[in-house]
């Protein structure tokens, strides 16, 4: 029986130092930008969580529906006995859609949220008790090892969420491309993918009438004057998410509506009226890009579904050797 989870803390950077350097060079960039993975904090992995509840947020109600009626076939391409990894595990919440279905020799999520992380896999290890559960704290965007305990067995990576959309298509294939190195030859990739839809329901999911993800944009903020030395006012600073048409992708900016002055670590950094720091891109691919992109970076789709109203989409990728198109 799993009576607790085997912790493996690969995240070799201090948070405060990965954060202040973050930082930083995001607040002196032009445009002034951050990564999206400074979020997840524990507050943040919180506040995301409320945001898959809210009405306008289709993808994550959707995603789990597909993974319901698919959780047989999945189970089929898989084979028994994988070890399953979950990349951005979170609340490890898609993940028991599957669990019962596939009876995985193994589990291991991965997440940057150290805490979060912790509390999330001792609560699967005690529903699953059969289950061999392992944490690892590591930054999926970075390429990725396997404990070592982990690295003779057959992995499937499960990546949820439409998480692939918070890279841009060129991110998004070198992320491809190190999971691949990462996999087997005929190693399986469970993917989710947000398509391209109406602007209007794009942007609705993006502001929630009841202002979550507002919380959850501005608190990184809250965790740079809590965590940094910095007299940043996150109430001086409003939300604003948009579709970008040109580039098929969601855009999430803290804009600031008039010119003022912030301190961070001793520097300061200038906003003009009207100025935004660009938090997060959430790119929408069409089926058939997504499975060209796929392509590229090695991957043979092996299987589709999505819902009846075209909204997501979720790919069981194999990997393959890699053509000439997919060398980085």
């Amino acid at each position: 029986m799993a009576l607790a989870i085997r912790f493996h803390d690969q995240h070799d950077d201090q948070p405060a130092d990965s954060l202040r350097e973050d930082v930083l060079a995001g607040f002196a960039a032009t445009p002034k930008a951050i990564s999206p993975k400074h979020f997840y904090d524990q507050r943040g992995s919180e506040l995301f969580e409320q945001i898959c509840l809210q009405p306008e947020y289709y993808p994550t109600r959707t995603e789990e529906q597909i993974l319901r009626d698919a959780a047989d076939d999945i189970a089929a391409l898989a084979g028994p006995g994988a070890c399953l990894l979950e990349l951005g595990s979170g609340a490890s919440r898609k993940v028991r859609l599957l669990l019962e279905r596939l009876r995985p020799a193994s589990y291991l999520g991965i997440d940057i949220s150290r805490d979060f992380l912790r509390s999330s896999t001792q609560q699967l290890a005690a529903d699953y008790p059969w289950l061999e559960v392992h944490a690892a704290c590591a930054d999926f965007s970075r390429p990725l090892q396997l404990p070592p305990e982990l690295r003779s067995s057959r992995p499937l990576a499960f990546f949820p969420g439409s998480s692939i959309g918070n890279f841009t298509p060129v991110e998004a294939r070198r992320f491809l491309l190190n999971l691949h190195g990462l996999l087997p030859l005929g190693g399986g990739l469970l993917i989710g993918v947000d398509l391209i839809k109406d602007q209007g329901v794009l942007e609705a999911a993006y502001n929630d009438a009841a202002g979550v993800t507002a919380a959850f944009n501005l608190n990184l903020l809250e965790r740079i004057r809590s965590e940094l030395d910095s007299d940043i006012e996150p109430d001086r600073f409003v939300h604003r998410a948009f579709y970008n048409e040109a580039l098929n992708r969601i855009e999430m900016h803290l804009l600031s509506p008039r010119a003022q002055q912030v301190r961070i670590e001793g520097r300061r950094f200038q906003f003009a009226a009207g100025e935004s720091l660009h938090t997060e891109i959430s790119c929408k691919y069409s089926v058939e890009s997504f499975c060209d992109l796929a392509r590229s970076a090695g991957f043979t789709p092996r299987a589709l579904w999505t819902d009846p109203q075209q909204l997501f989409s979720v790919h069981y990728l194999q990997t393959g050797p890699r053509g000439p198109m997919a060398v980085a």
